[in-house]
């Protein structure tokens, strides 16, 4: 297990930059490829940069440094598949981070006729999952995410 895992301070670090960023509407630096949206929170010698590529039909990359060296990083790629899709009942959902599973959002959320699934398997240092939004009984989003430790090699690679 590497020194990251579960750190609780990292992981308080990271809930804060969700809410901060994406979940919350802030955040928002130039980009840094073409046509790309990021998103950067930082706080001490820690910091968070979302950087994400479309909108309806999404790929996009979390991932957290230590002064300046990335040391973990989550991949997620999501579309939406119905009708009635609300962005903000998304932000809403992922506003509700678990601290134990601190990915996306919780492993499940409701408001009206919307409601929200996470599935994860794996912890903070080797996971997958999957997301997605039902309104009323049908589903109109998925998402698919993986991450965890990066272990830096003396010759970089």
């Amino acid at each position: 297990m590497g020194e990251y895992f579960m750190d609780k301070n990292v992981i308080e670090f990271l809930i804060k930059a969700k809410k901060a960023t994406y979940a919350g509407k802030g955040g928002k630096i130039d980009s840094t490829r073409p046509n790309s949206r990021d998103l950067q929170y930082s706080e001490g010698k820690l910091k968070y940069i979302d950087t994400y590529l479309g909108g309806s039909k999404f790929a996009g990359e979390e991932a957290l440094w230590e002064n300046n060296v990335p040391f973990w990083s989550m991949n997620y790629i999501g579309r939406v598949i119905g009708d009635n899709f609300s962005g903000d009942f998304l932000k809403e959902a992922l506003l509700n981070v678990p601290e134990e599973y601190p990915f996306r959002g919780p492993s499940e959320y409701k408001n009206g006729d919307y409601t929200y699934h996470c599935k994860i398997n794996g912890n903070f240092n080797w996971f997958n999952g999957t997301e997605e939004i039902y309104f009323k009984n049908t589903k109109i989003y998925e998402c698919i995410f993986h991450g965890g430790e990066i272990v830096h090699n003396e010759e970089g690679e």
